[in-house]
């Protein structure tokens, strides 16, 4: 249970996060200018250039700032929505295999495409599970948009059926 003090003052683990994970989101905001000037097209084929440098040898650490910066402007060109720095924060902490406790309204779905579309590039597919069906389809197609806008596909598997959009 969270202390009085944590309520006040926040929960200290956050702190530490945030003050860990800052660098990344900076590079990535100082990253927003440039990918807003590329045209689609331009945006688009940063998908295959950063699977070229993954082939290279570079790590999915070391292309998310720019990998992010992509969905970030992706998604604001498809969904008219601009990932805030606490969800960049999110889509780090996914990446890493952590869970980001986010409460109702505070854009789970959208944090979600960060660390999919960051895995997705190794070229072994991403899964994103939700808790029903209903969430599961609408989600997809909220956010294939973004997916399909950088170069990838998306399927969905629900009780009885199977999408691909």
């Amino acid at each position: 249970m969270m202390s009085f003090i944590d309520k006040i003052l926040g929960d200290p683990g956050d702190k530490h996060i945030k003050k860990k994970l800052n660098p990344l989101v900076e590079k990535i905001n100082s990253l927003e200018k440039e990918f807003q000037s590329k045209s689609d097209d331009q945006l688009k084929a940063v998908t295959e250039e950063l699977r070229s440098e993954l082939k290279n040898g570079k790590t999915l650490d070391q292309i998310l700032p720019r990998a992010f910066a992509a969905v970030r402007e992706a998604a604001k060109r498809t969904l008219g929505m601009r990932h805030f720095d606490v969800q960049l924060i999110g889509g780090m902490v996914l990446n890493q295999g952590d869970i980001a406790e986010m409460r109702t309204g505070e854009g789970k779905t959208l944090v979600a495409t960060l660390a999919t579309y960051l895995n997705a590039l190794e070229g072994k597919g991403a899964h994103v599970v939700t808790v029903n069906d209903y969430l599961a389809r609408r989600d997809a197609v909220w956010m294939a948009q973004v997916y399909d806008f950088l170069g990838l596909s998306v399927g969905v598997i629900q009780h009885e059926k199977s999408y691909l959009y």
